[in-house]
């Protein structure tokens, strides 16, 4: 069998690399990363969000190409109809495909605000009014989740697609010491606290690259 190829861009920025990888990883396929450079015009476009639309996550996978973060988690649902992706329960997977779908598409601001940057850290740092209702957003999705699905993920005992996505928000608020109600911050630990997530910010931390872009001083 022909290995799957993974594409990302930098670790330490892209958060929507960091969904496809973790996607990949939960669905138990044999793949390959290949990291674009900082320099590269997909990668950049995704970092900077230059674009409506990226080419970064993209997964290669049997003669298959996939690109956008949603579609590459419905294509290893299907591929890997055994590692639980999704909730077995059709009410539960309803739910999660619409919290799914919600961060997909969702929280401008809070993406704006809070740029992903596993590298730093912002104390004392103010979110603006547009950005704190994303945040308050997210909060009550979480806590509705938990107390739906009983946790720890947000649906029940095994991470899903859902806890995927919403991974690289948990960061940023790590990143911005973001104050959150007791649910939340309990959900954002156990999510940093994730051995795969672990991995990829042990990975991101030995990145020698840096976009300046990014780096801003707050």
């Amino acid at each position: 069998m022909t290995r799957a190829t993974l594409t990302i861009s930098s670790r330490n920025y892209s958060s929507w690399s960091l969904r496809g990888w973790l996607l990949c990883r939960m669905a138990g396929i044999d793949f390959e990363e290949v990291l674009l450079p900082s320099d590269d015009p997909d990668a950049r476009a995704e970092l900077l969000h230059l674009a409506p639309s990226f080419l970064v996550p993209r997964l290669t996978h049997e003669g298959a190409t996939v690109w956008s973060t949603l579609a590459i988690a419905e294509y290893l649902n299907e591929v890997a109809p055994k590692a639980g992706l999704y909730p077995t329960d059709p009410v539960a997977r309803a739910h999660c495909r619409s919290v799914a779908g919600e961060m997909h598409s969702g929280f401008a601001n809070l993406r704006a605000a809070l740029p992903m940057n596993l590298k730093s850290r912002h104390p004392g740092f103010k979110v603006w009014a547009g950005a704190k209702a994303d945040v308050d957003r997210v909060s009550a999705l979480w806590r509705e989740c938990l107390e739906r699905h009983g946790g720890p993920f947000l649906f029940g005992k095994q991470p899903t697609v859902a806890d995927a996505l919403y991974a690289p928000v948990a960061t940023r608020f790590v990143t911005y010491e973001v104050a959150l109600e007791p649910a939340a911050a309990a959900y954002r630990d156990h999510i940093m606290a994730w051995s795969l997530l672990g991995d990829w910010i042990a990975a991101a931390k030995a990145e020698p690259d840096d976009i300046d872009e990014l780096d801003v001083e707050f």
